[in-house]
């Protein structure tokens, strides 16, 4: 069963139809909107400072969400991608984001719409990817611009398949 549990008084809210796999952690201060997913070894920890879903967010494995103290709290739009083993904290991601595959994004970073932070890129503290853009490396810079395609093509699909896949796992559902 998953661990959700309130800290100081702040409990996890779920919106409908959300999917939270048997062994992820939430705890604390945490609103998640409607047809999201949070992963098999996800953390998400709204412990220290708050944390603020849309709707259609995909947490995907081994990916932790946390903030910082008293200073940063996480803010995430709606059609978000987060991949496996991607850091986010203490930063605002905007609508119709992918975040790559172990990429971090530090404290006070803001990512804009329309935009992709590639596979493995390290957004060092206070970075502003400008919307409609892909950010890539260590530390990460802009590489180009996106096209309407790869938006569709990529964000919007990922975002539209993890509903898919959590849909799967509705007789197991640990926000009822």
């Amino acid at each position: 069963m998953a661990i959700i549990l309130p800290v100081l008084g702040k409990h996890p809210q779920f919106g409908n139809n959300c999917f939270i796999a048997p062994n992820a952690t939430i705890v604390g201060d945490v609103i998640m909107g409607d047809e999201c997913s949070v992963w098999f070894n996800t953390v998400i920890r709204g412990d220290v400072h708050y944390i603020k879903m849309g709707n259609k967010v995909n947490v995907q494995d081994g990916a932790i969400i946390h903030c910082t103290y008293q200073k940063n709290p996480t803010n995430i739009g709606s059609n978000v991608s987060i991949g496996h083993n991607a850091l986010v904290h203490g930063c605002t991601v905007h609508n119709n984001v992918l975040i790559g595959m172990g990429a971090i994004v530090m404290d006070r970073c803001e990512i804009h719409s329309n935009s992709i932070v590639a596979a493995g890129a390290v957004l060092l503290e206070g970075t502003i990817v400008e919307e409609g853009s892909i950010y890539a490396g260590v530390p990460a810079k802009k590489v180009k611009e996106i096209s309407k395609e790869l938006i569709h093509g990529e964000i919007d699909r990922i975002a539209n398949n993890y509903v898919k896949y959590s849909s799967w796992f509705s007789d197991f559902n640990a926000a009822k």
